[in-house]
């Protein structure tokens, strides 16, 4: 997801949440593609790989934090690797099973549409062994599941808006966006649906229209109803039912769910632990245990082939998870959760800890499933 804001907070994030803000200076993992990721260039060590898992060892040689991105048709991202600040290198592991032709950008300062290459994938890769072909089956499940439940709660969440039930909607808001929080890395996949839809204001490009469920946010607790918010909320509906539909064919691979669970805890740990997710309503907390929920079941559907190739792993995995649920359930209130205002900076360091400490191990877990 481009997003400015985080290239001017990382920053001051970085004393609180370490691991998150980058990998470990130099150094390549052996078979890797090396990425020299500069201000201006984007430079790959080679430009064409053969079908199966394709390591990225990306380097941030230049000033701004900057990500990676391998892109397969119509700008759908296949993998990405966010927040790798200046000097700093962070592995991308991508699964993907069928040659063609690919694009690869970085993006230095996490904005606009990077520096881009051609990037060709040759031959096809040998289907996933059982165990992770299950695990993919068991999470497409649940992709659809939440879909579903996506375009319900949009739909439900929309209708209040246009009736001018300002409370109403208001109640609706938070849980509405929960499925969307869950599967979020296979939701942001598809193009301009995502800023479309998910777009904050601080994070618009020029000329971009605010427009989806931030804008309705706005409305709702800042501006009051506006003559254009109904049309607004059946554009989000109708673009939730595009992403729906899109989501239904989406092809998954056990290192992409994988990674989807890190980008998970990266939402959380760069951007979200600051409040500018949810800055008008402040139902941050709604979204973190949201983004949790969806890195769990990532681990849920991968756990048969951890505990057969790394089972310290997931011990670790599900005593990290553990330290971050108690954390979050110390401010429910009923079927929700306190203001994220209502948190004192203490509070919101704990949680930073928390969620950094479970990064760390989530890191690991795309190179563990493809061995």
């Amino acid at each position: 997801m481009t997003i400015k804001a985080r290239a001017t907070l990382l920053p001051a994030l970085c004393t609180v949440l370490l691991a998150s803000c980058g990998g470990q200076p130099g150094g390549n993992a052996p078979g890797a593609i090396s990425v020299q990721a500069g201000d201006n260039a984007c430079t790959l060590s080679t430009t064409s790989a053969p079908a199966g898992t394709i390591r990225f060892d990306v380097t941030n040689t230049g000033s701004q934090v900057t990500e990676f991105y391998l892109f397969g048709e119509g700008d759908r991202i296949v993998s990405e690797v966010e927040n790798i600040g200046p000097g700093l290198t962070r592995q991308l592991v991508a699964d993907v099973p069928q040659g063609g032709k690919y694009t690869t950008a970085c993006k230095p300062g996490m904005q606009g549409d990077g520096i881009r290459g051609e990037f060709t994938v040759t031959g096809s890769a040998a289907a996933p062994d059982g165990a992770a072909a299950r695990s993919v089956t068991d999470y497409k499940q649940y992709v659809d599941q939440q879909a579903a439940e996506l375009k319900t709660s949009t739909a439900r969440f929309a209708e209040a808006v246009k009736s001018g039930d300002v409370a109403l909607a208001k109640q609706l808001y938070a849980s509405a966006r929960l499925p969307w929080e869950r599967i979020e890395p296979v939701a942001e996949s598809f193009g301009d649906l995502d800023p479309k839809m998910d777009g904050r204001e601080a994070d618009l490009e020029p000329g971009q229209a605010f427009t989806g469920f931030h804008r309705l946010e706005k409305d709702l607790w800042v501006t009051g109803p506006q003559p254009d918010t109904a049309a607004i909320a059946d554009q989000l509906v109708a673009d939730t039912d595009q992403l729906v539909a899109q989501t239904s064919g989406v092809e998954l691979t056990p290192a992409g769910i994988a990674g989807g669970a890190k980008e998970l805890l990266d939402e959380v740990a760069t951007s979200k632990v600051t409040g500018e997710e949810e800055t008008f309503s402040h139902t941050d907390l709604w979204d973190f245990r949201a983004n949790v929920d969806g890195a769990k079941q990532v681990i849920s559907a991968l756990r048969p082939v951890l505990a057969a190739k790394d089972p310290q792993l997931l011990g670790t995995l599900d005593e990290k998870f553990a330290a971050v649920d108690a954390l979050l359930a110390r401010y429910q209130v009923g079927d929700g959760f306190r203001l994220y205002t209502e948190l004192s900076p203490e509070q919101v360091r704990e949680l930073a800890a928390a969620v950094d400490a479970l990064g760390e191990p989530l890191s690991k877990t795309a190179g563990v499933v493809v061995r």
